[in-house]
């Protein structure tokens, strides 16, 4: 193996594979890139066995067609530091050592690194794009959808429900709805796709689309995402990145009967005043519950915005209202909840929908003088809790 790359390209695409790289698991060889020469190009890969990376960078072949393992923590420092050169070259070296293994020489600049490799036998095989594609989708509204879903979803470790630790994905009626919740809450989030080439649900580690999203999503210069299917696996197509997933085995509690259908008061709020008001409140909220009273009278244009605790203290505010609410309630919502949802909206006004004391309430953007598209089609639904913190 011997090329000459762009060190931009080089980069790029070692940052990129960082998004499946397996530093964690309990086979080694999941924490090394594959890098693979065909003509004109390197293919770059990297798996967990849970997800997968490829990402397809130009070179300047001088050599042979092959393929090197390295080690991944290894090859994504040295491409943070490498030298102010625009060039990388890159070429294995045969008996570089006492053992007559084979090395890797990787010069920028007037920097030389001599890499050790790993075994390409045990590297596993990296899935392929299937030909079953299912729709087409803008990448920045992608992007913020699993920027309005995937928090809410709890992590691996944090459950043995494993259905809780993924993103619902739906595919119908010419658009995609996605769904996550921690049983105590729930994201969701409508986006239109194009050419939907039929339905299908498949439920994705939440922590995975994350990261598709902040590590793959935003480097990738594309307009338009592909979505492939194969069995239990997704794939996320790129012009020259390919991501994959595998599809959670588990099913998805059923969230229709959960979302209130009619509500009797709408609380009107401006948004950073509210975000503002329940940041304070979390300052004295109790550790455990993270309890916020809000109280809200007939005929008011504020509501009663409180938060106490035995070692903290006690919090009291009022927070200004965009009309008066039609009727009196007290609802305790875990404040943190609610703050991580407001974070997530763009729009300057926000709705906070009540029925009872003791039924969720739901929080969406004000499109009423607000019609943000970033914000189009997420809603999200919030449990009370008693003041000590227990479910309603």
């Amino acid at each position: 193996m011997e090329f000459i790359c762009a060190k931009e390209y080089l980069i790029r695409g070692i940052k990129i594979a960082s998004y499946a790289l397996g530093t964690r698991s309990a086979m080694p060889i999941l924490a090394g890139v594959k890098l693979e020469t065909k003509g004109d190009r390197l293919y770059i890969y990297a798996t967990d066995l849970e997800k997968s990376i490829q990402c397809v960078v130009p070179i300047e072949n001088r050599a042979k067609d092959e393929a090197i393992v390295l080690d991944g923590t290894v090859l994504s420092q040295i491409a943070t530091h490498l030298p102010p050169d625009d060039k990388v070259s890159v070429r294995t070296i045969t008996g570089a050592d006492e053992s007559g293994g084979m090395k890797v020489r990787l010069q920028s600049g007037e920097a030389t690194f001599d890499l050790l490799t790993l075994s390409l036998d045990d590297y596993p095989e990296i899935p392929q794009l299937p030909e079953t594609k299912v729709c087409s989708i803008n990448k920045r509204l992608l992007q913020r959808g699993l920027y309005q879903t995937t928090f809410a979803a709890l992590k691996i470790g944090e459950t043995t429900r494993i259905s809780l630790t993924g993103v619902n994905m739906l595919f119908k009626d010419n658009g995609v709805q996605l769904l996550a919740t921690n049983g105590y809450r729930l994201a969701l989030k409508r986006i239109e796709v194009q050419d939907l080439a039929s339905d299908g649900e498949y439920l994705i580690d939440a922590t995975a689309l994350a990261a598709l999203d902040t590590q793959v999503l935003s480097v990738v210069d594309d307009d338009v995402v592909e979505i492939y299917r194969n069995g239990a696996q997704l794939f996320f197509k790129m012009r020259d990145v390919t991501g994959m997933t595998k599809v959670i085995e588990e099913e998805f509690p059923n969230f229709d009967r959960v979302i209130p259908q009619k509500h009797r008061i709408g609380l009107i709020f401006e948004r950073i005043a509210l975000l503002d008001t329940l940041q304070r409140m979390a300052i004295t909220a109790t550790k455990e519950s993270g309890a916020i009273v809000m109280h809200a009278n007939r005929g008011e244009t504020a509501i009663q915005v409180s938060s106490s605790s035995p070692d903290k203290g006690k919090t009291e505010e009022r927070v200004r209202l965009k009309r008066e609410p039609g009727e009196e309630i007290e609802i305790v919502f875990r404040g943190e909840f609610l703050i991580d949802a407001l974070k997530r909206i763009a729009s300057e006004e926000v709705v906070l929908w009540l029925t009872e004391a003791d039924k969720a309430g739901l929080l969406e953007p004000r499109a009423e003088n607000d019609a943000l598209e970033s914000d189009t089609g997420f809603i999200y639904l919030c449990m009370p809790i008693d003041p000590i913190g227990k479910s309603s």
